[in-house]
């Protein structure tokens, strides 16, 4: 009697599994959504649009963008959380992925075990940009000024736990400097804070800078990435300014609930690698503020937990709070 139970089981899981291969196989025969858990507009939204028409020619399905904001981008993240694990649902994370966990009071999902990594889609550098007023012209005079002057360096951002914001959390946490974080409620007026010398500091995406830069209403010191923009080649790094290793950019990738099959993941990344080497996708995201990455998913879920571990203690040192 026990071996008929253990056969029958048995048969069950074999035809759980087999349903499973099959429709990993047929994926996809429907629409594909995309979570952007920001309003559009922005570079997460930006980039997913751009990449849409080519996602939907290489998985022969269309490809539509959907904008869940709020809530600090938890709201979007939810819902992808809880959505089917079958491969139709696409989660954006960004910097706020790696940081929510550490900056909220309460977490609508586990970051780590709600999620499977598919792809490093891109970063977004960004630039140290300083109002003309302020007596500083590079980095090290930043530092040095900084800590001479405790509370005569006000930074924007577009508010609390933005990349912008985590970027001077960052820079504060490994140089020493002391600046006072003032959030806005966009990027936009953190910029017009700045210009207006409400401000005196902003930690911004190159395309939103770089006019101000090139008409010199603004000066750069910096670019916070490892290697420096192709839009401002003249403009040396934060590490080549002597903060050794200093690489912090707001990132792009994509999720799907946990659980979904490794097939499915692995076809969903291998279009998303296809669009992201396509030359006018290339071009179009560079022009977007975008450097285009890609790679596996076992990269990306490395490089989330690297963000989880720098976050937790930035935040920590920063005090940096969403209620």
């Amino acid at each position: 009697m026990q071996g008929h139970w253990i056969r029958k089981f048995a048969f069950l899981l074999l035809l759980l599994l087999l349903s499973f291969w099959g429709n990993a196989q047929e994926f996809p025969n429907k629409t594909i959504r995309i979570i952007v858990p920001f309003a559009p507009g922005g570079s997460n939204d930006v980039v997913m649009r751009l990449l849409a028409p080519s996602l939907s020619e290489e998985l022969g399905q269309a490809v539509v963008v959907e904008n869940r904001p709020g809530g600090g981008a938890t709201i979007g993240m939810d819902v992808v959380a809880k959505s089917k694990p079958d491969g139709y649902t696409l989660g954006v994370a960004n910097t706020s992925f790696g940081a929510n966990p550490f900056v909220m009071g309460k977490m609508p999902f586990d970051t780590l075990k709600d999620f499977t990594p598919v792809c490093l889609v891109g970063k977004v550098p960004l630039v140290v940009v300083v109002n003309p007023a302020l007596p500083v012209k590079n980095i090290k005079e930043l530092i040095d000024f900084a800590k001479k002057n405790p509370d005569a360096i006000n930074y924007g951002s577009a508010g609390n736990a933005s990349a912008p914001h985590l970027a001077g959390a960052l820079f504060e946490y490994v140089t020493g400097a002391k600046m006072t974080h003032i959030p806005y409620k966009s990027g936009g007026e953190a910029t017009a804070a700045l210009l207006g010398n409400v401000t005196q500091l902003q930690f911004a995406a190159v395309p939103s800078a770089i006019q101000q830069i090139r008409s010199n209403r603004l000066i750069p010191l910096a670019v916070t990435t490892l290697d420096r923009d192709e839009s401002l080649p003249e403009v040396p790094t934060v590490d080549q300014s002597g903060v050794k290793d200093f690489d912090m950019a707001d990132w792009i990738g994509i999720v799907v609930p946990n659980g979904t099959p490794d097939p499915i993941v692995k076809r969903l990344n291998e279009a998303f690698t296809k669009a992201l080497l396509k030359p006018e996708n290339r071009a179009n995201l560079s022009k977007a503020g975008t450097r285009p990455i890609g790679g596996s998913p076992e990269d990306l879920k490395a490089f989330i937990n690297k963000e989880l571990n720098t976050w937790q203690k930035v935040v920590k040192a920063a005090n940096i709070k969403i209620n």
